[in-house]
Formats: C-alpha cells, structure tokens, sequence
C-alpha cells in the first residue's frame, strides 16, 4: 500500500477530498499538520505535528518519520504546506517541484520578479517595504494601482486606490491585515489591469504543462476590494484567447522554475494579450475543486495523487458538460445567526451542491480582512450560461442572517 503524506493546517477545507482520492487508489494518508487530530493516539505515524511557520523543521520532521515507515508522495494541500512538501520531497528522493521555485509563488516579490527576468507579460509593480513611502511609489506606477500583501492569499488585503488619499488609506488597511496574518508589513503596488480576469487549473509533468481547466469570472473584479464569487467552466472565450491563456501559464511556470505537480494562475485579458496576476504551486482552493470531474469522474485531487505517485494518467480530459461554483460571499462582518433559503436553492435545476462552510454562531469576516468565503455553491448544465444562471438564482434564495458583531 502507497503511503501520502498530506501536509494541512488545522483549519482547511481541503483535506477531505485528498483523502477521499486516496481511498480511491488504495492508499494510506500520514497527516502532517499543525495540531493533532482528535484520534493521533489510533493514527500512530499516521500523525505528525510540525510547525507550519518553519518549513525546514516541519519538513525534516516528516523525512524522519517517511525513514521510519516509508513514504511514496508528500502533498502540500494549502499554500502553507507546499514549501514544506518540496522540502521534505527534495530530502526524500520523491517527486517534487525545486524548494526555490516554489518559495517564489510563496513571496509575490520573488515571483514579480522572476516575471519580469523571463519577460512575461504581467502588471507594472514596486515593492513597498514595512514603512516605506507609498505616495513616492505609487507615482511610479499610476491611477489606479492596487495595494497588496507580499504573502497572503486568496485576496486577503487586496485594496485597489484611485487617488493619493485612498492609497495612502489602502497600505494602512493592507499593512494592518499583513501584520496580523503574518507578521510582515511588506507590500506591493501593482498596476490596476482593466479586462476579463481568468483562472486556470494546470498539472505540470516534468515541465510541461497540461491545463486541465480555464474558469471564466463572469462578475467583473474591478475593486476596491477583489471578493471572487463565480467560477464557470469551460470559458466562454475565443479559441485564440483560450490558447494565449494556456501559454502565459506555461511561461509563468517555467520562469519561476515550476516543473512537477498542480499549478493555479489568475490572469487578465489585457488588449491583445494575457497578463499573469499570481501563480501557485498548489490546486484550485476552498471547495472549488468539486466543480472539477475528469474521464471515469476522477476528481482533480486524485489527478494529483496519481502523478505524485508516478501512476498513469489516462483521464485528464474534463468531462462534457459546463460546471461551476459559487464562492459565497460574506456580506458584512458579525456573527453568523442563520443561512435561510437553503432547500430551495438546492433545487434549482441544475445545482449540484449547496455547503456552508462557517457554523452558526461563529464570527464572519469579509474581505479585505477575511480570510474565508461563507460556503458555496455547486452547479451543472449543457452550457456555461445555464451554470452561471443556476448559481445566481440559487445565492439569490439564501437568506444570510448575521449579526452585530
């Protein structure tokens, strides 16, 4: 029996689906995590606790325990694990993306500049340090700019400004969300890229890049803060647009060393061209990889798993009919009191799935602070339009109650 090493943090969405991927190949998971689970004392080696702050540590912890009882993939499931994973691969012998590459999708710094040494096509930027003169900046850059965190994800932090008074305002907010999250108030500004904003889903195998899906963001992202809600799938764009697309990702893979395992880029249809808005070393996040099923309805994840273990993949191409997910957003910030409406909007035609992700009675925060989506929606159809319908009218139904905080 393969053994898999999931590095997760305690709080994700994601573990489930790799391990279900796993009981689908027959093999055994070795949870790596920053709390043990409830039943370590029954895991035994199946259980190992490091720290997710120090990727040499939390890796050199899981090379010793692989040497004890062996171990074929380690899988870095969110993006606090996938440095990890690299490391303890590298020490290992196992497949595995170089540690450098991946760090750099980890720091948006590194990877704008590993962007721009390879010439591929992405927004004007300056980093901004702990401290450092934003309005000098920004001058450099231009109206309308886009204030971001150098570490967070998920557009936690993510502020667009339109004149001085608001970028000055944005780095606060950013460099406050920043501090708290991680501890460091680097920044960047970026130029504000007008255009259709695109996600891909890519695995690569020894450099060369599959895309195995390219979602369309039908609501437009156009600030102050970039909160995603629709994902819909297969793109409505041009054949021409669809393999520009494919190519910005394969060149943004390639400048920043990326050869092995799943890729997910953000891109914005600029003109003529696609610019590279961020690159991860990692799948698609939250549940959204549920709208995702693969020949034989094989999930992304167990694509995944089989090339970490070196298995054939003959079922890579995307099942026939559009698919999509609602991310579901969180209106105001309080306490979570109740999410009505949800058996009807579960039968819409054309829903697959309806999940709240945060209990009742626990606090909701939205973006730029949050760091999570309320729950989401599932959906299927002949035509992306028909998905996309679904999705609207099924988030209409929901009555989200929340609240004071």
């Amino acid at each position: 029996m393969a053994r898999i090493v999931l590095v997760v943090p305690n709080a994700t969405y994601r573990a489930q689906d790799f391990v279900r991927a796993a009981d689908a190949l027959g093999a055994e998971v070795v949870v790596a995590s920053d709390r043990r689970p409830a039943l370590a004392s029954v895991m035994g080696s199946r259980s190992i606790l490091v720290d997710l702050d120090q990727p040499e540590l939390a890796a050199q912890a899981i090379i010793a325990s692989a040497r004890r009882s062996g171990v074929e993939a380690v899988i870095g499931v969110d993006d606090q694990g996938v440095l990890i994973a690299a490391l303890a691969s590298h020490g290992l012998g196992l497949r595995h993306n170089p540690p450098e590459a991946v760090a750099a999708t980890r720091d948006k710094r590194a990877m704008r500049a590993a962007l721009e040494r390879a010439q591929v096509p992405q927004p004007r930027w300056r980093a901004l340090a702990g401290g450092g003169d934003v309005a000098k900046v920004v001058r450099e850059i231009g109206w309308p700019c886009v204030i971001k965190p150098t570490t967070l994800a998920a557009s936690r932090g993510v502020i667009r400004a339109d004149d001085l008074d608001s970028v000055c305002a944005a780095a606060a907010r950013a460099r406050g969300v920043a501090l708290e999250a991680s501890g460091s108030a680097d920044l960047l500004v970026e130029e504000y890229i007008e255009g259709i904003e695109v996600a891909v889903e890519g695995l690569l195998r020894s450099g060369d890049l599959e895309v195995l899906a390219i979602f369309d963001k039908p609501d437009p992202l156009q600030g102050p803060y970039f909160e995603e809600t629709i994902y819909v799938t297969p793109s409505r764009l041009s054949r021409g647009e669809k393999a520009r697309i494919e190519e910005r990702t394969s060149d943004a893979a390639r400048a920043l060393g990326l050869t092995e395992g799943p890729v997910h880029a953000e891109l914005r249809i600029d003109s003529d061209d696609a610019r590279v808005i961020e690159m991860a070393a990692r799948s698609i996040g939250g549940l959204c990889s549920r709208a995702l099923r693969f020949g034989m309805g094989t999930s992304l994840e167990e694509l995944i798993l089989r090339h970490a273990l070196g298995l054939e993949i003959s079922m890579s191409e995307r099942e026939a009919k559009a698919s999509g997910v609602m991310m579901i957003p969180i209106p105001r910030g309080g306490w979570l009191r109740k999410v009505g409406g949800q058996d009807e909007a579960r039968a819409i035609a054309g829903i697959d799935g309806l999940q709240i992700t945060i209990p009742i009675g626990r606090p909701v925060v939205p973006l730029p602070e949050g760091d999570r989506y309320l729950g989401f929606i599932f959906a299927s159809a002949t035509t992306p339009e028909e998905v996309e319908g679904a999705l609207r009218r099924a988030h209409a139904l929901l009555a989200i109650d929340i609240g004071d905080p």
